[in-house]
């Protein structure tokens, strides 16, 4: 290990079949309003959209929705869920859905109270956050991006005909994330191929980004392995459990 470094990382994860059991007792440490953020249809067809409702309701929260969030979140639409948080005093931003969904939370909770035009500011400058946030959670249901234990927020800037990426520090990582390998069993088959090829596109980026051998290159290696070997027994099986957990864990971990 050729370089000093300092490992932090504040997401607390739930994991299993299970840890949907858990989200009532993390939204006791927050205020009473939640914005709940999501994708199109999905969540609805596959019933998670109801249980997660129930949940909020039955904990005592007033729920202000942002639908519609695209793969790809686009400005427009994280200024909507800005709007939002304004206006309704929200004190956490839940994201139920894949990485652009987790990305869109991030950037609202960074830009909802940000004095300056966010974009310029936090995605093309790369400036500190000096203004409030939002606490940021998530309840995945898509593997691929790991945006659901870092800092990362990639936002499409149509205008200016901008996709830009920024690394958020530790204040902006989901301060919990749900994982249940099950809410992946609906994702058609080419988005979960999709998904493992995303996986190993972050690992092999920092496996060949640099010359020393390092621990972290085993581990690398690890997940390069478990993440084709789960792949090929969920292509085999797409109700393989044991399979889509390594898959789902394997995109945290990279």
């Amino acid at each position: 290990m050729l370089l000093d470094f300092t490992y932090y990382n504040t997401t607390k994860i739930h994991f299993g079949k299970n840890s949907l059991e858990k989200l009532g007792d993390e939204l006791s440490l927050y205020g009473k309003t939640v914005l709940l953020v999501y994708g199109k249809a999905a969540i609805k067809k596959n019933g998670l959209y109801d249980k997660v409702v129930a949940i909020l309701e039955a904990a005592g929260k007033k729920v202000v929705e942002l639908p519609g969030v695209m793969p790809n979140p686009t400005y427009a639409k994280m200024q909507e869920g800005c709007e939002l948080v304004r206006a309704h005093d929200v004190s956490l931003i839940l994201a139920v859905g894949g990485g652009s969904v987790i990305d869109c939370a991030k950037g609202i909770s960074a830009s909802a109270y940000c004095e300056a035009e966010p974009f310029a500011k936090y995605w093309l400058q790369y400036r500190p956050i000096s203004n409030k946030t939002v606490p940021v959670a998530s309840i995945l249901t898509m593997a691929g991006t790991g945006s659901e234990m870092n800092g990362g927020s990639v936002i499409t800037h149509e205008d200016m005909e901008i996709k830009a990426g920024r690394i958020f520090p530790p204040e902006l990582y989901p301060r919990f994330s749900i994982l249940n390998p099950e809410y992946t069993l609906t994702v058609p088959k080419y988005q979960m191929i999709s998904g493992v090829f995303d996986t190993m596109s972050h690992l092999m980026e920092q496996y060949f980004c640099g010359t020393d051998i390092s621990t972290t290159d085993y581990l690398i290696e690890a997940l390069l392995r478990s993440s084709i070997d789960n792949l090929r027994a969920a292509l085999k099986n797409p109700d393989d459990y044991e399979a889509r957990s390594n898959i789902m864990w394997n995109a945290t971990m990279a």
